[in-house]
């Protein structure tokens, strides 16, 4: 008899990852006008608009990631043909 692994839905997860997605992007938008004098000033802050663009990327793929995995919606296991 083979037994399947039952995993727990990741809930707490989606929904952590789901408000911190949340207020960076309002945080974003309500500072618009400050980060774009950063951003625009050159030199070493050139790196400042690639780093947020990474950490938005993480939180909101993760929070993603569970998102669809609560769902229920997970990729396919593509079986490998032996010859």
């Amino acid at each position: 008899m083979a037994e399947s692994k039952v995993r727990k839905k990741p809930y707490s997860k989606a929904i952590f990852m789901g408000i911190i997605s949340i207020a960076l992007y309002a945080a974003l938008l309500m500072n618009q006008d400050t980060l774009n004098q950063y951003f625009g000033r050159g030199g070493m802050y050139a790196f400042l608009p690639i780093s947020v663009a990474f950490i938005f990327s993480y939180i909101h793929g993760t929070f993603t990631g569970s998102f669809w995995t609560v769902m229920g919606v997970e990729a396919s296991k593509k079986k490998r043909e032996v010859k």
